[in-house]
C-alpha cells in the first residue's frame, strides 16, 4: 500500500499548463512575424536597386528644368546673381555668416569669373540631364544649385527650394542607370565584351566587389525613400497648414490668390476663372483633401487618380498664378511614385503608336535591314549556285526555326 500512488484526474493536471502554452504560441507567432518583416525590409534595401526609371526621370526632369530656368534668366543674370545685383556679395556674405551657407559666386567680383560660373552651370545642367558621368555630374549639379540658390535667396519664387533638396538627394541615387549616356556606354561595353572571357577574380576582389554593389544599392534605395518621404511631408504639411486657415475652410483662398496682381500673368484669364465661385470653392476643398490624404493613398491603386488630379492642379498653378518653376518641380517630384513597369511600358507604347501611324516604316522596295550591311550568304554544295540573301530577310528566316537551314542556298536546277 505504501508504494501505491493515487492517480490524479487528468483535467486538474493539464489545466495549469494551458495558458502558458497559449502565451508561448502567441509570442512565437509575433516573433516570427517581426523577423519576417525585418527580413523583408532588409531584402528591399539590399537585394536590388528600386525605382531606377523614376530616378532617371528625376535626373532628366530637374536637369532640364534648371537648364531652362538659367536660360530664361540669362538676360537678367547680372541683376539676380551677378556683381550688379542689389543683393551685393557683401550682403550675401553677412547672411552666410548667420546661416552657414556658402556660394562660389562670391569668391570674386570679376564679371569674367561670374560669366564663367554661369556657363559652367549651363553645361553642368545639360550634362546631368543627359546622364554623362552621372556620379560626378550629380555632385557638381548639387554644388551649382546650392551656390545659385544661396547667392540670391530672396530673388526666386520658391520652386528652387524643392530643386535644391532633390539635387542633394539625387547625389545618393544611381540616377544614371537608365535613359542616359552612361547606360548607353555600358550597353556597348557589355556587347563588345560578351565574346571575351571574363577574367577570374580572386576571393578578396570578389568580396570587395560584392560589398561595393551592396553598399551602392543600399544608398540608392535609401535616397529614393528619402525623396518619397520628402514629397509626402511637403504635401501633408501644406494640407494641414491650409486647414488651420479660415480662407481655405471657407473656400475663398483661391479667390484672393487670383486677384493678387503679383500672381496674374494673364489678368483676363484670372478674372474669367474667378467669375465661377462654385468652381473656386470646390477646387479649394479638393486641394486640401488631396494634400492631407496624399501620404495615406500611396500603397494602393488610389494613388493614380490622386496623382492625375495633382498634375492638373500644378498645371493650373503654373498657368493661372505664373509659377512654372514651382509647378514643374512638384510634377517631377510626383514621378517618384510611379512604378518602373510604367516607365518600361512607355517605349513599347511609343513603338506601337509609331507602327499604327506609319512612322519609322521602311521605304517600299527596301529591306528592313541596314543598307550598309553587305549581302550575307552561305556557300552551297558543289554544283549549286551561290545565292545571297539580304540581312533583313535572313534575320526573318532565322527566326522561323528549321527553315533557317536553307537560307542563302538554292538547289541546283
Amino acid at each position: 500500500m505504501g508504494s501505491e500512488q493515487i492517480p490524479q484526474p487528468p483535467s486538474t493536471a493539464a489545466a495549469p499548463h494551458r495558458p502558458a502554452a497559449q502565451e508561448t504560441s502567441v509570442a512565437g507567432t509575433a516573433h516570427r512575424w517581426l523577423l519576417d518583416r525585418i527580413g523583408a525590409l532588409w531584402a528591399l534595401l539590399t537585394d536590388r536597386p528600386i525605382s531606377l526609371y523614376a530616378a532617371s526621370v528625376l535626373r532628366i526632369g530637374y536637369g532640364l528644368l534648371y537648364l531652362v530656368f538659367l536660360l530664361r534668366e540669362f538676360p537678367h543674370r547680372d541683376e539676380i546673381w551677378g556683381p550688379g545685383s542689389p543683393w551685393t556679395p557683401a550682403l550675401a556674405q553677412q547672411l552666410f555668416d548667420q546661416t552657414g551657407w556658402n556660394s562660389f559666386l562670391i569668391l570674386s567680383d570679376s564679371r569674367a569669373y561670374f560669366e564663367l560660373c554661369y556657363v559652367t552651370a549651363l553645361v553642368t545642367s545639360a550634362l546631368f540631364m543627359l546622364g554623362w558621368r552621372t556620379r560626378a555630374m550629380s555632385v557638381l549639379f548639387a554644388v551649382v544649385v546650392t551656390s545659385f540658390h544661396a547667392r540670391s535667396i530672396f530673388m526666386t519664387d520658391g520652386g528652387d527650394n524643392l530643386i535644391l533638396l532633390m539635387a542633394l538627394y539625387l547625389v545618393l541615387t544611381a540616377c544614371g542607370r537608365r535613359w542616359s549616356l552612361d547606360a548607353r556606354r555600358n550597353r556597348l561595353k557589355t556587347a563588345r565584351a560578351c565574346d571575351a572571357a571574363e577574367p577570374a577574380r580572386s576571393f578578396s576582389a570578389q568580396q570587395l566587389h560584392d560589398a561595393r554593389t551592396t553598399l551602392t544599392t543600399v544608398v540608392h534605395n535609401c535616397g529614393i525613400l528619402v525623396i518619397a518621404a520628402q514629397v509626402c511631408f511637403l504635401y501633408g504639411s501644406a494640407g494641414l497648414y491650409k486647414i488651420q486657415g479660415p480662407t481655405w475652410g471657407g473656400g475663398t483662398a483661391l479667390h484672393y490668390a487670383l486677384n493678387l496682381e503679383l500672381f496674374q500673368p494673364w489678368p483676363a484669364l484670372s478674372h474669367l476663372v474667378d467669375d465661377y465661385p462654385m468652381v473656386i470653392a470646390i477646387a479649394s476643398y479638393v486641394t486640401v483633401l488631396l494634400q492631407v490624404a496624399f501620404p495615406f493613398v500611396l500603397f494602393g491603386r488610389l494613388k493614380y487618380p490622386v496623382l492625375t488630379v495633382l498634375l492638373g492642379m500644378h498645371i493650373g498653378i503654373a498657368v493661372l498664378l505664373g509659377l512654372p518653376l514651382f509647378s514643374g518641380a512638384m510634377i517631377i517630384a510626383d514621378a517618384v511614385f510611379l512604378p518602373d513597369h510604367f516607365y518600361a511600358f512607355l517605349p513599347r507604347l511609343w513603338r506601337r503608336a509609331a507602327r499604327r501611324t506609319g512612322v519609322g516604316r521602311p521605304a517600299p522596295g527596301r529591306a528592313a535591314g541596314s543598307a550598309s550591311v553587305p549581302p550575307q550568304g552561305r556557300p552551297s554544295h558543289s554544283g549549286s549556285e551561290h545565292r545571297a540573301t539580304p540581312a533583313g530577310q535572313q534575320g526573318t528566316a532565322l527566326a522561323t526555326g528549321p527553315a533557317s537551314s536553307i537560307v542563302g542556298t538554292r538547289k541546283p536546277d
